[in-house]
């Protein structure tokens, strides 16, 4: 299992801590400051596990990096979907979703807490799954076909008559929503030529940090608004909406090591250095 999932999902539970302050005869105050001290000492941590990293660990052909030239109108395309899932990942914010759970049922943060821990213990289970799916059926078929219905649950939420509905639609939709994540990323990394690797990776990463930001920045001011969940909605239409795209677009361009038979004749061929279903 992923442990970066994994410590994820603690330190969502640690964040009910506060609500045991009484217990151990310490402020509410006290703790989420003893809560901070203890994430900065978490950056000190992990600085100094990479400080002992030298350039002596990079590969041979790392001189032979350079920027994008066949690929890049098929990167720039990614990207630019890419970007669109981020936005739309955006509205969902998990500190937006535990205020949406509060306004919609009145949870605590304790119950909050629990309800995000398990959605991440289902999203961290989904990065196992992905691997022998996309072995099976593709790396574009397995991005859209076990995404887009997440996103379909996301946008049932805001319906839900009651917080078990609401719990089980979220649940449902953790455990599909990141098989994407691994599949993406060897995707891009398969259909570009090696050497383009590092600046395709930039390329596809710059635009999902502008546009999560832009989402997250719109979702609180709807939550401002209305109760009813207008940003799990948007979120997850907008999300179903780049799946479908890219499956529209992208479905005929195959990795390398996806491609079993050869292109017939009378077909258009495959972009140059990529393989078409």
């Amino acid at each position: 299992m992923r442990f970066a999932g994994l410590a994820l999902v603690c330190g969502v539970l640690a964040a009910s801590a506060p609500d045991f302050a009484a217990d151990w005869s310490i402020s509410r105050i006290g703790v989420m400051q003893l809560m901070f001290i203890f994430y900065a000492a978490l950056g000190v941590v992990t600085l100094l596990l990479y400080r002992p990293l030298s350039p002596a660990i990079e590969t041979a052909t790392a001189s032979s990096h350079k920027p994008l030239g066949q690929s890049k109108r098929l990167v720039y395309g990614l990207a630019a979907l890419f970007g669109m899932d981020s936005f739309g990942t955006g509205f969902l914010v998990q500190s937006l979703l535990a205020l949406w759970l509060y306004q919609r049922f009145q949870i605590s943060v304790t119950a909050a807490a629990t309800i995000l821990f398990w959605s991440g213990i289902c999203s961290a289970i989904s990065y196992l799954i992905a691997v022998p799916i996309a072995a099976r059926i593709g790396l574009i078929n397995t991005m859209v076909f076990t995404h887009l219905p997440s996103n379909i649950l996301l946008a049932l939420v805001p319906f839900a008559p009651d917080l078990t509905i609401a719990i089980a639609l979220l649940l449902a939709r953790s455990a599909l929503s990141q098989m994407d994540v691994p599949t993406r990323t060897s995707y891009v990394m398969a259909v570009v030529a090696p050497e383009e690797r590092p600046a395709a990776a930039s390329v596809t990463a710059v635009p999902k940090t502008f546009a999560w930001a832009a989402g997250s920045l719109i979702s609180g001011y709807l939550l401002t608004l209305s109760s009813f969940g207008w940003p799990l909605l948007i979120g997850g239409v907008v999300k179903g909406a780049y799946d479908i795209l890219l499956l529209i677009k992208f479905r005929k361009v195959r990795p390398p090591e996806e491609q079993s038979v050869e292109p017939q004749a009378g077909k258009d061929p495959a972009p140059e250095g990529l393989s078409a279903s």
